[in-house]
């Protein structure tokens, strides 16, 4: 292989530390690669389907797509766990639910009739988890007066700070990565509830690797933690380690998928 090509279909916060885990498992594998970065998201996605990119971070709920399509285009390779108590040394995270501090709104159950935002329609965290939890609620007519698609959970967090929106799911690694790099952002928001926990986010291979490549790629990133150059990496991301995960982790995302279709996010407007 000429090159081994990575990407992510993460949030931007991201991607500084993708690229240094691109460029250390180049120099582990003793391979040119390079991290696809230049196009938004959806194409880069596009390409792994493809196969055309041989690495990918995605969200849980595409890969489940993904991997339950005839035949798979996508096996999975591990997943992160973040650093911090909440995640308990496991592979997962959280939806919290984000209002701006001066809001009135003090808990989920304020929010019926509100403004929401949503990331975009495929993404576990932000769209999928609210559904799911609504449908947990009995909440089968619609909850929320208004729901716009931001297309990004740093898009949502401006639109709250904006007074565009009441409140949002952002993905709790991405809103702790927003409040590392902008600590004034603490002063200006609140989270009021939290969905999950959840399956983390994997990195996954398209079928075509060549397994022997690929099972050196998934032993590089399991060691990362013991690495002193792997570990700067990782906690310049806020990664404690990565782990092996199984197809089945992903269930949780499977179940939620189907309660999800009985609980739209607006309220219906009667004609």
């Amino acid at each position: 292989m000429q090159r081994l090509k990575f990407t992510s279909c993460m949030a931007p916060n991201a991607e500084q530390v993708c690229q240094a885990i691109t460029r250390y498992m180049g120099d582990r594998l003793h391979l040119n690669t390079e991290f696809v970065a230049d196009i938004p998201w959806q194409q880069r996605e596009c390409l792994f389907d493809a196969g055309e990119i041989q690495v990918c971070w995605i969200c849980g709920l595409p890969y489940v797509w993904k991997a339950d399509r005839w035949p798979a285009t996508v096996e999975l390779l591990v997943a992160p766990v973040p650093q911090g108590d909440r995640y308990q040394g496991q592979p997962i995270y959280f939806s919290d639910v984000v209002v701006r501090q001066d809001s009135p709104f003090q808990s989920f159950a304020d929010l019926r009739g509100s403004t929401w935002a949503y990331n975009e329609p495929r993404s576990h965290s932000g769209y999928l988890s609210t559904r799911a939890y609504l449908a947990r609620l009995g909440e089968t007519t619609g909850y929320f007066g208004r729901a716009v698609e931001s297309g990004a959970h740093q898009r949502s967090l401006q639109m709250i700070l904006d007074g565009m929106i009441d409140a949002s799911a952002i993905d709790s690694t991405v809103l702790e990565t927003e409040l590392r790099l902008n600590p004034s952002l603490a002063a200006q928001i609140r989270v009021i509830d939290t969905f999950g926990p959840s399956p983390a986010p994997p990195w996954v291979v398209h079928r075509t690797l060549p397994p022997a490549l690929k099972a050196q790629l998934r032993s590089h990133f399991l060691e990362m933690h013991i690495d002193p150059t792997g570990r700067k990496i990782l906690q310049q991301g806020a990664i404690a380690r990565f782990v092996a995960v199984t197809n089945s982790d992903y269930n949780p995302i499977r179940e939620m998928a189907q309660q999800a279709r009985f609980a739209p996010l607006q309220q219906q407007i009667s004609a």
